[in-house]
């Protein structure tokens, strides 16, 4: 059996997180002595770290931080291995790692062939220089030459799709023509592993087919060895072949896509939180305006929800500065990414201008809802009259539905979509001559 072309052995990531002693309300204000004492002890501690070749930390106490714990895993060529798992699971660390970009505290990583990673946007790019000449200097940090990089200039430049701006400076690129161009150029790079983090999330949805499309076609036809890491579920079972589930810096679970995807959902959901925060979580770079924020989503209603049973939920948000003729959506999406369900302030007319408020809400009130048994995604988007995008969350929570009283037993006995009833009018009177049909 051949050798692994990624090997991990018990790998392990410490951190060292400094904090500031608190001072105690009795202690009242320090003395000028006790600050001294304080400042000589943090310098001495820091020249120490220094001549021991350790970390440097800011703060009075140090803290230890594990962020990754006994991890290891093989991958063999040509599989495609997807990480998933919580924000702070160490799925970014552990990639950084078999980068080298990081080096692990314990353990060994062993990786046979070139390497390339794309682990942010625009990483290695210079902001004054061309499109052109960052394909260059990208591919020469990537590890190509410039004949290589000279030979497939054109097929790069043709994915990416930026002809136009090829020799405008990548300063005045946006996000998604950052990200398509570093990708074009990684992906172009033929490397044995392939190392890919949820830096496709900033790029249009076509876009993202295409990378997709293009990574399937490196591991399938190439042989390649592919790593990703992605919120979107359904990524990870259409495109992997594995999967590893990391959770507080340790493995979780492994096996197949399905498997492990079932499980990591069935363990997300479950608790089914009532109040989900949503200021701390990411916006896609497009969205620049801050006139807008959500800030939580509170259901008020039983959890989980109940297929053909009534549903609210409210949004609450703060406005900066006015904004005229505003309309919310809240969209419910399978776990394979795929929009199953939207609700539209469009569509009911309650568009409505709003005024600066630190805090105000909104409720949707839903009198059945027609989602089978399922787990979901929510997105979130917002946007003023003038179709302007003021703010918008993909996967900002999850939310089971399950089974209601009056569900039928086809539904509630499978995993399922969309049902809607309709109306079904019985008719024995139609002729069959009419239609071209002879009657038995």
């Amino acid at each position: 059996m051949p050798e692994p072309a990624i090997s991990v052995e018990r790998l392990a990531k410490r951190y060292l997180v400094g904090h500031r002693a608190p001072r105690h309300v009795r202690q009242g204000y320090p003395a000028l002595r006790d600050a001294i004492e304080r400042q000589a002890r943090t310098v001495a501690r820091k020249a120490i770290d220094v001549m021991r070749g350790r970390q440097v930390v800011q703060g009075d106490e140090v803290e230890e931080f594990w962020a990754l714990k006994d991890v290891s895993f093989e991958v063999h060529q040509g599989d495609v291995l997807g990480l998933v798992g919580r924000n702070g699971a160490g799925k970014s660390t552990l990639l950084k790692i078999l980068s080298r970009i990081t080096e692990p505290t314990e353990g060994r990583v062993t990786l046979r062939g070139r390497v390339a990673s794309l682990l942010e946007v625009g990483t290695g790019f210079h902001p004054e220089l061309s499109g052109r000449e960052n394909v260059y200097l990208n591919g020469a940090i990537l590890g190509m030459t410039r004949a290589e990089i000279r030979r497939k200039f054109d097929e790069i430049v043709a994915f990416a799709e930026i002809e136009k701006f090829l020799d405008t400076p990548v300063k005045r690129y946006s996000s998604g023509m950052y990200v398509r161009l570093a990708f074009a150029v990684a992906a172009h790079l033929e490397p044995e592993i392939l190392v890919v983090d949820e830096v496709l999330a900033v790029g249009d949805a076509e876009f993202q087919r295409k990378c997709l499309g293009k990574m399937d076609e490196v591991s399938r036809r190439d042989g390649r060895t592919l790593l990703v890491v992605s919120h979107n579920m359904g990524v990870i079972t259409s495109l992997c072949t594995k999967a590893l589930w990391l959770d507080h810096g340790m493995v979780c679970e492994r096996g197949t896509p399905e498997t492990v995807v079932g499980q990591y959902l069935a363990q997300s959901s479950s608790g089914g939180d009532r109040v989900l925060r949503l200021d701390h979580l990411p916006r896609p770079p497009a969205i620049g305006d801050d006139r807008f924020r959500f800030e939580a989503l509170e259901w008020l209603c039983p959890l989980p929800l109940r297929h053909g049973e009534p549903a609210r939920l409210r949004l609450h948000f703060r406005t900066k500065a006015p904004v005229s003729n505003v309309s919310i959506v809240v969209g419910f999406n399978s776990v394979d990414g795929v929009r199953l369900v939207s609700y539209h302030m469009d569509h009911a007319g309650a568009r409505r201008d709003l005024t600066v408020s630190d805090r105000s809400a909104v409720e949707l009130v839903i009198d059945s809802l027609n989602l089978g048994p399922n787990l979901f995604n929510l997105d979130l988007s917002c946007r003023s009259g003038d179709f302007h995008g003021l703010d918008g969350i993909s996967g900002c929570g999850r939310v089971e539905v399950v089974a209601g009283p009056r569900t039928p037993a086809s539904i509630a006995a499978k995993n399922s979509g969309v049902h809607v009833e309709g109306q079904w009018v019985w008719d024995e009177t139609t002729e069959p001559a009419r239609l071209g049909l002879t009657s038995r």
